[in-house]
């Protein structure tokens, strides 16, 4: 009998699709959705998988028995599994099956690797602050006093450029390019960058080197492209 190969499971969140590299699927909405939520909640009765889905169902005007099943398979054979969320604890309740309300319904929250993909598809700047502020609360999430001051500071003055070097250090992660996402080191985001992060770097050490007079055109230029 032959055994069948197990499937390792990958994150989505920046899949899209073939023929719309720019449309995400809906399998990348459903898991940036679950982050998302989990990243804003604070309570444990709205991060339960039905509470998840009524609200998910809300943004996409559907019903939440509609997008249940996804969000469960997502949760139990995707982010559980990857350590990006982790049971957080159980709720008890007094209706439905014996057996569930004795072991009570689980909710959930994001580990730190789950905050690092959190902040990397976030809507707004202000909220990854707020997530990197916490990812970085904990000393063991990067060992690397420089690393941490850089994008402490990058965050203020250049957060495009941030949430680009997140995104190519989630997607070389979902790609295998990198094993893990924490702690968060120079090696790993090195493994990252690509041919967009290069020419802006590029571009950051040239700049620098210039006199102000030097300076003044390039600015002007680059504000209208933009």
């Amino acid at each position: 009998m032959t055994k069948t190969k197990k499937q390792i499971p990958r994150l989505s969140v920046f899949q899209t699709f073939k023929t719309k590299d720019k449309e995400f699927t809906g399998e990348a909405m459903r898991q940036r959705g679950i982050i998302i939520h989990l990243a804003s909640e604070t309570l444990p009765t709205r991060k339960t998988r039905t509470s998840i889905a009524h609200k998910l169902a809300e943004q996409n005007g559907t019903t939440w028995q509609n997008i249940y099943s996804g969000i469960f398979r997502d949760l139990d054979e995707i982010l559980l599994p990857l350590e990006l969320v982790k049971e957080a604890g159980r709720l008890p309740i007094k209706r439905g099956p014996k057996a569930l309300q004795e072991q009570g319904v689980p909710y959930y929250q994001l580990t730190d690797s789950g905050l690092l993909v959190a902040a990397s598809v976030s809507d707004t700047g202000k909220e990854r602050i707020r997530i990197m502020s916490d990812f970085f609360e904990k000393e063991t999430n990067t060992r690397e006093k420089d690393l941490k001051k850089a994008i402490i500071t990058l965050l203020d003055v250049a957060p495009n450029f941030v949430l680009l070097l997140l995104r190519k250090y989630i997607e070389s992660y979902s790609e295998g390019t990198i094993d893990k996402l924490v702690p968060l080191n120079s090696e790993y985001i090195k493994k990252a960058f690509d041919d967009a992060l290069h020419v802006q770097r590029e571009l950051l050490e040239g700049f620098s080197s210039l006199s102000n007079s030097d300076r003044e055109p390039i600015m002007s230029f680059l504000k209208k492209l933009g």
